[in-house]
């Protein structure tokens, strides 16, 4: 039988505080075969916010074509806007900031490469070619007083080149830091970090000028290695970490990715080592659990089938 909480044991060498960053209704629902019906989604997104997640990236600006199932980004944001969170929403171009301007979002984010397979796949362009595509999106942006987020793909390996060179993955986040982007997430898109590695890769970018402070990490659990790859970064002072309600999520352009860091199993670990997030994770639990039973399948996440068979 579980408590449904953690023993806590801190750790003074991390972080006192850790903010999460929600993607579950973006990212996490992207990938889904079918739609979901916009209703859902704003009561998903009003669930995590009453949670106690203080920022839930809400939805994308993308051309229907390319992400469907978030085709209905104009019908759900005004349903969700007032909401006394942080909401981001995903943009592509300045097609896609016009579209979230227009609906009053406050703040946006672009969306990298750090190999060139997964640039011509995602985006159909070379890696220099979307840089300078984002680069008007993001001044026009910060010109109208939105807060811009940079996430970079495939900064630990790529299904199509195989280990990333670390020079590389720092050649880009310099420029997205130097196009004006406020926060840069680093995307194991595929899951196969390891600690190692995250350290070897933060310690670069420190050194060629992006302050930890600026980061975040976003894992994917491919080889189950996002809480350990999480704990390396917050062991390096990195204080925003990407994860997903209930482990939803892959990549529509990167076939071998799977679900997110799951935000339940993410809170669980922090709660124990005495991190503060903000998040009632029995909330959480139970916002994850309807959410599977809307899909008709359950949660992979561990923390949410543990807590919710609990006797």
């Amino acid at each position: 039988m579980t408590t449904g909480l953690p023993m806590t044991v801190a750790d003074p060498s991390l972080p006192a505080r850790v903010r999460i960053h929600e993607v579950g209704a973006r990212d996490g629902l992207q990938n889904e075969k079918t739609a979901v019906p916009t209703a859902v989604k704003a009561e998903f997104v009003r669930r995590l916010a009453a949670a106690g997640l203080d920022t839930v990236e809400a939805t994308s600006f993308v051309h229907p074509k390319w992400v469907p199932q978030l085709a209905d980004a104009e019908e759900l944001f005004p349903l969700v806007r007032d909401l006394p969170v942080r909401l981001p929403v995903l943009v592509p171009n300045e097609r896609g900031l016009d579209r979230a301007l227009a609906l009053g979002a406050r703040e946006i984010a672009v969306f990298a490469s750090a190999t060139e397979s997964f640039a011509k796949a995602n985006l159909n362009r070379t890696v220099d070619e979307a840089l300078a595509l984002f680069a008007p999106t993001v001044t026009r942006a910060i010109e109208a007083g939105l807060k811009v987020r940079g996430y970079l793909s495939m900064c630990f390996g790529d299904p199509w080149e195989g280990a990333v060179p670390i020079e590389q993955v720092v050649r880009v986040t310099k420029a997205l830091a130097e196009m004006g982007c406020d926060e840069l997430s680093l995307g194991d898109t595929i899951g196969v970090a390891t600690p190692g590695h995250v350290q070897a890769l933060l310690t670069a970018l420190n050194e060629a000028g992006v302050p930890t402070s600026r980061i975040a990490v976003h894992f994917h659990d491919t080889y189950g290695q996002a809480l350990s790859n999480t704990l390396a970064a917050l062991r390096h002072g990195v204080t925003t970490v990407d994860a997903s309600a209930g482990g939803l999520g892959g990549c529509p352009y990167a076939k071998s990715a799977t679900g997110n860091l799951a935000t339940e199993d993410l809170v669980w670990m922090l709660d124990g080592l005495g991190i503060e997030t903000g998040v009632d994770l029995a909330a959480l639990t139970a916002t994850s659990g309807w959410m599977a039973e809307q899909l008709g399948r359950p949660s992979p996440s561990r923390t949410v089938r543990a807590l919710s068979h609990k006797e």
